[in-house]
């Protein structure tokens, strides 16, 4: 039996799961909906609690939010990930963009959801093997967004630094300045 093999079987019969969301009645809805998916689901809502439990019993699956009121999800993906690496792990947040899913992603998180995300999405996305190709999105970003993301991916790099994020984007600093005021666009 090969090393993936054996890992697919390991996660068929362990079916821990961490959920960690500050917003308490959307983790009280998510932990019931997977637990009537099959999953035992330990809740936490602090990256504090969320370390406990990684280090109590680290799951071998995790839907972590990404902004917490006391950190960041991140480090709870980071040190499960050290505990056991086979687990595997969500993130859903409501701040959505590139830079901080590639973050995610290599930090070892499978998966990267904008919130609000129903049951089935994160149920799907713990259980995606990665070789299944992923169907098209029925909205995909408009080219305003998509050029937003890299704004905010570039101003990310340079620590928050508005000079220096106008400057490697060739762009003038007040024009950047009102840029970043403004929402998202769709």
């Amino acid at each position: 039996m090969t090393e993936e093999a054996r890992s697919t079987v390991a996660h068929l019969e362990d079916r821990s799961l961490l959920v960690l969301d500050d917003d308490r009645p959307f983790l009280n809805r998510l932990a019931r909906a997977m637990e009537r998916r099959g999953f035992v689901v330990t809740e936490a809502d602090t990256v504090a609690d969320g370390l406990a439990a990684v280090e109590a019993h680290a799951p071998a699956f995790a839907v972590v939010d990404m902004r917490l009121g006391d950190g960041n999800g991140l480090d709870v993906i980071q040190r499960l990930k050290e505990k056991r690496p086979d687990a595997r792990a969500i993130i859903l947040t409501g701040y959505g963009n590139i830079a901080t899913a590639v973050t995610a992603v290599k930090l070892g998180a499978v998966d990267y959801l904008a919130k609000p995300a129903d049951a089935d999405e994160v149920f799907a996305a713990l259980m995606n093997d990665g070789e299944a190709k992923a169907a098209p999105p029925e909205n995909p970003m408009s080219a305003d967004r998509v050029r937003w993301e890299h704004i905010q991916r570039v101003y990310e790099l340079c620590d928050r630094n508005v000079s220096e994020t106008a400057r490697r984007l060739n762009m003038h600093r007040r024009t950047l300045q009102r840029i970043l005021a403004k929402r998202a666009p769709r």
